[in-house]
């Protein structure tokens, strides 16, 4: 008869290092909770701003010339998308990388906020920085008879070209790998 080898069993005192090693690390998580909060803060303060520039719209739009109307209507825009643009990231990269948000009990809750992974993600961020660079190339073009820069400008418009180009390669690298099974 011959002997068999007895069964693995691991160290318990190695396996309750690493039970402990993973919960510290599963809970860390919560680290990011304050980057969101800050998050969140700074949008209250894009929001002091964004009164400040439409007191100061509507104060001089009696005697305001048509493009100076159009420049400060892309500039309260340009607030608007960078402050969705906060609410992208703290909404996903919390539900993502914190703690699941519960939705029920809001009716008002939009779909989008808890259904955006890492992907969607980059691919929203992405998108509003686009938009944000587009109008920041737009008001130069549009005050370009009060103050002309051509190196200004050509650095605007190699940068929102970075960016376009930046948003078109992940979108189709993003494409690529979902139709390859990969996440």
């Amino acid at each position: 008869m011959t002997e068999q080898p007895a069964p693995y069993r691991p160290n318990p005192v190695l396996k309750s290092v690493e039970h402990g090693f993973e919960r510290v690390l599963f809970n860390s998580r919560w680290l990011m909770a304050p980057f969101y909060l800050g998050l969140v803060i700074s949008l209250a303060v894009l929001l002091l701003k964004f009164c400040m520039m439409l007191w100061e719209f509507i104060v001089h739009a009696p005697g305001a010339k048509e493009s100076d109307i159009i420049l400060g209507v892309l500039s309260l825009i340009d607030v608007s998308l960078t402050g969705n643009l906060i609410l992208i990231v703290v909404f996903s990269g919390y539900e993502n990388f914190v703690s699941r948000i519960d939705p029920a009990g809001h009716p008002d809750w939009p779909d989008w906020m808890t259904k955006v992974n890492f992907a969607g993600l980059k691919q929203k961020l992405l998108a509003s920085i686009v938009a944000i660079s587009a109008i920041q190339v737009l008001k130069a073009f549009m005050n370009i008879d009060a103050v002309f820069d051509a190196q200004k400008i050509a650095w605007l418009v190699g940068v929102h070209l970075v960016f376009v180009i930046s948003t078109l390669i992940l979108a189709l690298s993003d494409r690529w790998g979902s139709a390859h099974g990969e996440e």
